[in-house]
């Protein structure tokens, strides 16, 4: 009697453990992968799950084979009819995987009575819908005409929403006189594009330096973003004044009165800003009876008669004239002039 209850429990022992056995199979059951693209239309088959995994399509309906999802509109769906999975609607790789390198989508299936849980992988496959985008359409520098060639100035970045070989790939810089094109490989941050400059400017040559910038992505045929840079020129303080004539001869009469204008100078000066702004004053060189006899505007360069003009004291008069600018380091030209 103790006997055959003991087989009936070892009976029972081994009954329960193959009902845990085939519990545990139907739950870890095996898994199958498939790729579509991205932006395929709706209703594009994915793949035959009951074929890949070797379920009895016949019985799926009645199992009430289906996808679990928490999206209340879900990107897949399964026809219980043949086990098919299809796409349910148009899929953006960017919005569902972003910058990631790969986009895998785990769906998973259930069947009931008996239950059985099935996950299936989709990778969604990138294309290239996209094109690069430069976080401002122009971008405006200031460089000084005195900056050395082999400076750097660092731009910003395209992006492109694709990845892989479909996100920026290389940079075009419009064909130029002054500026080179670098690009530094940063990684997981993208390429980023370095203006260098490999010829000094000239402000006076040219005031300010036009380029377009274009970043290509590594589509066939590729597509492409552009910026414009432009780059204005920065004055120093590396030209003089300069006279409109060599020496100004004129004519006075004696004892012109006082007031009277006896001519007047110009000098121009290639810079701007102060650094163009001319004012005149007397040589170093002039002696002191010459200022009693004329005077000078700092401003409009005229020279006029101060005090008494007699020819029989002197029948001639050379007066060095200065021009002068207004820069930090003021440059300076000197002009004779003949009464």
């Amino acid at each position: 009697m103790e006997q055959r209850r003991c087989g009936r429990r070892r009976a029972r022992g081994v009954l329960v453990g193959c009902a845990v056995a085939v519990f545990f199979w139907s739950v870890a059951s095996a898994q199958v992968r498939y790729s579509i693209s991205e932006e395929v239309n709706e209703g594009t088959v994915v793949g035959n799950i009951a074929k890949d995994l070797g379920l009895d399509k016949s019985t799926l309906k009645d199992r009430k084979y289906r996808i679990v999802s928490s999206n209340a509109d879900p990107l897949f769906h399964v026809n219980q009819n043949d086990g098919i999975l299809y796409v349910s609607r148009k899929i953006d790789r960017e919005e569902v995987c972003a910058q990631s390198s790969t986009c895998l989508m785990n769906v998973k299936t259930v069947l009931e009575n008996p239950l059985e849980v099935h996950y299936v992988e989709v990778e969604v496959l990138d294309i290239n819908d996209h094109s690069p985008i430069f976080p401002e359409e122009e971008k405006r520098l200031e460089i000084s005409e005195s900056v050395l060639p082999g400076a750097r100035f660092q731009l910003k970045a395209s992006r492109d929403a694709d990845s892989g070989h479909f996100s920026v790939q290389q940079y075009k810089l419009s064909q130029n006189d002054h500026f080179r094109l670098e690009v530094k490989d940063k990684g997981d941050d993208g390429k980023i594009p370095i203006l260098v400059l490999q010829k000094s400017l000239d402000r006076e040559a040219a005031s300010s330096n036009s380029l377009l910038l274009t970043a290509l992505d590594g589509g066939k045929p590729p597509k492409s973003g552009k910026m414009n840079i432009l780059v204005k020129v920065l004055d120093v303080n590396d030209n003089t004044p300069v006279f409109s004539e060599d020496v100004y001869s004129v004519t006075l009469a004696e004892n012109a009165p006082v007031g009277t204008t006896v001519v007047q100078v110009n000098a121009t000066d290639r810079d701007e800003g102060q650094n163009g702004e001319v004012y005149y004053s007397f040589g170093n060189s002039v002696n002191n009876k010459l200022f009693t006899l004329f005077d000078i505007d700092s401003s409009t360069g005229e020279i006029i008669v101060k005090g008494l003009i007699d020819y029989e004291q002197k029948d001639k008069y050379e007066i060095e004239i200065q021009a002068s600018d207004r820069g930090l380091a003021p440059l300076t030209t000197e002009k004779s002039r003949h009464y």
